[in-house]
């Protein structure tokens, strides 16, 4: 039986198999975020306008539509608070359920200071990882703790 619903699936025009599989999986958002440190080992973050609770975050943005991460984060970073950064390592991905949401996390550093907010960031500031601001999200205050110390496991 099995074989058979292989072989008339195998069968069925593309677009007809191209939105089953659209309907029956689930969709969810990808994203690029990113912990960047200066030459002074401070870390950036943002406060966004739009983002929940106060704003504080690390930055970066959703992918677009055939964006590679390695490209989607530079753009976001140019456009939001107008950085541009280098040696981009991939350093984790996590994975939330509400939203229904894939991030993909970067270490890099920053090659100057953001000179150009643009307006869904209020505000751009240097923090040492051990002054990071207690409304920053602490799942994101663990990451960059846990990136700044070669992936060393913390104690909670």
């Amino acid at each position: 039986m099995l074989n058979l619903i292989g072989a008339i699936w195998r069968r069925a025009p593309r677009r007809l198999r191209r939105w089953t599989v659209r309907l029956s999986h689930p969709r969810f958002a990808v994203t690029a975020g990113a912990i960047i440190t200066d030459t002074r080992g401070r870390v950036l973050l943002l406060k966004h306008r739009f983002r929940p609770g106060t704003g504080w975050g690390m930055p970066g943005g959703f992918m677009e539509q055939g964006d590679h991460p390695e490209d989607a984060l530079p753009r976001e970073l140019r456009d939001e608070p107008g950085l541009e950064v280098e040696n981009l390592q991939v350093f984790t991905t996590r994975a939330f359920r509400v939203p229904m949401q894939v991030e993909i996390v970067f270490c890099c550093q920053a090659t100057g200071d953001p000179d150009q907010l643009n307006y869904e960031i209020q505000r751009a500031a240097w923090f040492s990882p051990d002054e990071l601001p207690e409304e920053l999200p602490k799942d994101q205050a663990r990451l960059i703790k846990l990136a700044l110390n070669d992936g060393a496991r913390l104690q909670d």
